[in-house]
């Protein structure tokens, strides 16, 4: 989910490398064990970051996928979900979609996708090609290396009965990758206190360091915050100063200088909007449009928001409680409903997944507005 997909939540903020966790720093060839497929990205030269939140992993896979895009490429498909489950042998009720993204090189199209229910569910990563054909990505004998996650928050366990099941489940280890001026981002939450934390490491791949415990003043909440998960996020550049904007559930927007992020540090971000809570960010993209940059936010409950960035320098920080909406205003494009994943495809297109009536998803590719 991307303007270089820096996307996907402020759940983990480190950076750099240190002998505190083990990643493989050469490149093997054989077979990627996938415990769970979630959020993707791309890098330079075609490899493919796939995180394993089950397994607090990220594999980094020699795709093969670079050539040029060949020119502008529009994809159009509807019930997905029924194409990929007849390929995969299963009911379309047994397949989920975690992430999307577009390899900028080639126009091409990933999917993480979840093959079954419950603990006995297998990950698979498909692929759509220009000719809107579906593929397996092969994930044997590949070269691939991998970054582990040291002290990653485990997974809740179901809710006891005595609660009626309506206990809040801990976000996944992983929630969202970039890879942004040589390194990938990487947000998590710790297990250290169940942090919520920051990686930029390294690539090629070599050790994984504690990360950067990210702070934030939450205005609906009226206090500091460490605990929260980043959502989603991308990189802005700010007054020459290339920053992250990160969001965070319920719904408030942050910004933090990349130079902050240091690893084993506590660093603050400066909340620069409140865009309303019951609501979870899913995915965003910076864009430029009219000489104008934005931002395009979609979420599950508010709709997709476009935040006009020209005063983003300027803006007063939050840091009082708000009731409601706050900070850098948005305007709702109401033409984009149900929308649930979203990858820049390019200057002016997103490729987009929409959830229609019938609980199916369709994949378009709409103008940027």
């Amino acid at each position: 989910m991307r303007s270089f997909r820096f996307l996907a939540v402020l759940l983990g903020l480190a950076i750099t490398v240190s002998p505190l966790c083990a990643a493989d720093s050469g490149v093997t060839r054989g077979t990627v064990d996938l415990k769970s497929a979630g959020p993707l990205a791309f890098g330079p030269n075609g490899v493919l970051f796939v995180a394993d939140p089950a397994a607090a992993t990220i594999y980094a896979v020699e795709s093969g996928d670079t050539a040029g895009n060949g020119g502008p490429v529009t994809y159009k498909q509807g019930k997905i979900d029924d194409k990929l489950a007849s390929m995969l042998g299963m009911p379309a009720g047994d397949v989920g979609i975690a992430d999307m993204v577009v390899n900028p090189n080639s126009g091409q199209v990933y999917f993480s996708v979840r093959r079954g229910q419950g603990p006995q569910a297998t990950p698979v990563i498909m692929r759509l090609n220009r000719q809107s054909e579906f593929s397996e990505f092969p994930l044997k004998d590949v070269k691939y290396s991998k970054a582990t996650l040291p002290d990653p928050a485990p997974t809740a366990p179901p809710p006891p009965a005595a609660t009626g099941g309506r206990q809040r489940p801990r976000p996944p280890a992983i929630t969202g990758l970039a890879f942004i001026s040589g390194k990938l981002y990487v947000a998590a939450m710790s297990n250290e206190q169940f942090d919520s934390t920051f990686r930029a490491i390294a690539y090629p791949f070599s050790n994984v360091d504690k990360g950067t415990t990210v702070e934030i003043y939450h205005g609906n909440h009226g206090k500091l915050e460490t605990r929260s998960p980043i959502r989603s996020f991308t990189a802005f550049e700010i007054t020459g100063q290339e920053h992250l904007l990160a969001a965070y559930t319920c719904t408030p927007l942050v910004k933090i200088p990349l130079s902050d992020i240091k690893p084993g540090a506590k660093v603050k971000g400066t909340t620069i909007a409140e865009l309303g809570n019951q609501n979870t960010p899913l995915d965003m993209v910076v864009y430029n449009k009219g000489g104008k940059d934005y931002l395009l936010m979609i979420n599950d409950n508010r709709g997709v928001m476009k935040i006009d960035l020209e005063k983003i320098g300027s803006i007063q920080p939050i840091e009082e409680r708000v009731g409601g909406i706050a900070g850098l205003p948005y305007q709702t494009i109401d033409a984009m409903k149900g929308v649930v994943q979203m990858s820049k495809l390019d200057a002016g297109h997103a490729l987009v997944l929409v959830k229609g009536a019938d609980g199916k998803h369709n994949l378009e590719t709409v103008d940027l507005p």
